[in-house]
């Protein structure tokens, strides 16, 4: 991976400007600009049809790195909650739709649950557990190789969203360990627990290992 070090600037193959930020804050220390696919029009919309959110941070590194011939950095991203079998999954950009908003997902998302709250406590504001999944995938097109690491967060979806930070499901997700939604966090509060906190330091710690042999 000593390409990936040499370029002046790191590429994430993401038009999520919510993305962008939070990479951009997360790789400040490596003293690169973060630069993402509004700053390479060239690279088409990658179609994410994989089954894990591995395969499509693979695909979107790869379809970039190898049009730009530089290394990319990819990541697919998702909410799993338990009492729907793990929904929205690798679907949760797109839950309610194709070119869904936020908020269309997360009305969806509440509709979904309260379907399965029927002849429960409709009082609970938790409705269930879930987790945010990460799964970062960095590909050097001179070797072919991928650098990979996935990191998760635990947390309950609740039914009263709040917070104006953060984006996607964020003002859904609800830590108990500091009683407040992710969307309540700062930034650095949220990249201190969050699944693509954790997973940038996974590959951090992988880059850094490689470089010293």
């Amino acid at each position: 991976m000593a390409a990936a070090a040499e370029n002046s600037v790191i590429i994430v193959a993401t038009r999520n400007q919510g993305k962008v930020r939070e990479f951009a804050h997360a790789l400040e220390p490596l003293g690169k600009p973060v630069k993402s696919m509004y700053d390479y029009p060239q690279v088409p919309e990658i179609v994410e049809d994989g089954t894990t959110f591995a395969e499509n941070a693979r695909k979107k590194a790869k379809t970039a790195g190898d049009l730009l011939g530089q290394p990319v950095l990819a990541d697919d991203s998702g909410l799993c909650v338990d009492k729907l079998g793990g929904d929205p999954g690798v679907y949760s950009a797109r839950y309610a739709g194709e070119g869904a908003s936020d908020e269309d997902n997360n009305r969806k998302l509440l509709a979904e649950l309260e379907k399965q709250q029927q002849g429960e406590d409709t009082e609970q504001p938790l409705l269930s557990t879930a987790r945010f999944v990460c799964h970062l995938a960095l590909y050097d097109p001179a070797t072919g190789e991928f650098t990979e690491a996935t990191g998760t967060v635990e947390g309950w979806i609740t039914s009263e969203p709040a917070g104006g930070g953060g984006f996607g499901y964020d003002p859904l997700f609800y830590m108990p360990e500091y009683e407040k939604t992710l969307a309540e966090l700062t930034l650095e509060e949220k990249q201190a627990v969050s699944h693509r906190g954790a997973a940038l330091r996974e590959l951090s710690a992988k880059l850094n290992a490689a470089a010293r042999h």
